[in-house]
């Protein structure tokens, strides 16, 4: 069966700079499958213990298979972490599409990063892995991700949905909000369902810490 990682890395181009993109459907599919067992290897080996075999053999592939669609290990682990970063943009951006304000989408989006994590723990370490790599591959990453999620809350600022501010630490707050309870709650420990994660932060996104004059201190 197809995996969803498998269909994008089929349809992404290669990048620039590496031995070619592939040039027939068949040769897409062998490039998805080199960066779904890299995706592997890495999250289970760790970048620096995992070789150019493991990938290959993972793939059921040659090493001048591998050769001819990526230059090396740092050029694989660049395609997968940008590779991830469509993955889970669309994820998201498909889980929200519906939604009628952006609480509810923060909300809904939260859940489904929770849960995309849960299920896909070995995209996430491959991350992880990146900042102690080369540090530019991790912060494009969350660059990428942070100047989409900023023109949202901009747009919800104009639409009066939220209240003004600095939008771009705003996304920086949430980001490092959804990045921590997801290691905690979605990879290290499952100890908490991910529907009182989201009521949590539901509460905290629509009413702060502050007390609303009812509560006693």
């Amino acid at each position: 069966m197809t995996t969803a990682s498998q269909t994008n890395a089929a349809q992404a181009p290669a990048a620039s700079g590496g031995p070619g993109a592939p040039k027939t459907a068949r040769g897409a599919r062998t490039r998805a499958r080199i960066l779904k067992a890299a995706e592997h290897t890495f999250g289970t080996l760790g970048y620096h213990r995992a070789g150019i075999s493991d990938i290959t053999r993972a793939a059921g592939v040659a090493q001048g298979t591998f050769y001819t669609y990526f230059a090396g290990k740092e050029e694989i682990l660049r395609e997968l972490v940008r590779d991830m970063g469509h993955q889970v943009r669309a994820h998201l951006a498909a889980e929200i599409l519906d939604t009628d304000n952006r609480l509810e989408a923060e909300e809904r989006g939260l859940r489904a990063f929770l849960q995309y994590l849960y299920e896909n723990p070995s995209l996430y370490r491959v991350l992880q892995e990146a900042q102690f790599v080369d540090e530019a591959i991790y912060r494009d990453y969350y660059e990428a991700f942070g100047k989409g999620y900023v023109r949202m809350l901009a747009n919800a600022t104009r639409k009066g949905e939220i209240r003004p501010g600095n939008n771009e630490v705003r996304v920086w707050a949430l980001m490092g909000m959804s990045n921590f309870l997801g290691l905690r709650y979605a990879l290290w420990e499952q100890d908490v369902s991910f529907d009182e994660i989201v009521e949590t932060l539901s509460d905290l996104f629509r009413n702060g810490l502050t007390l609303d004059g009812k509560e006693k201190p």
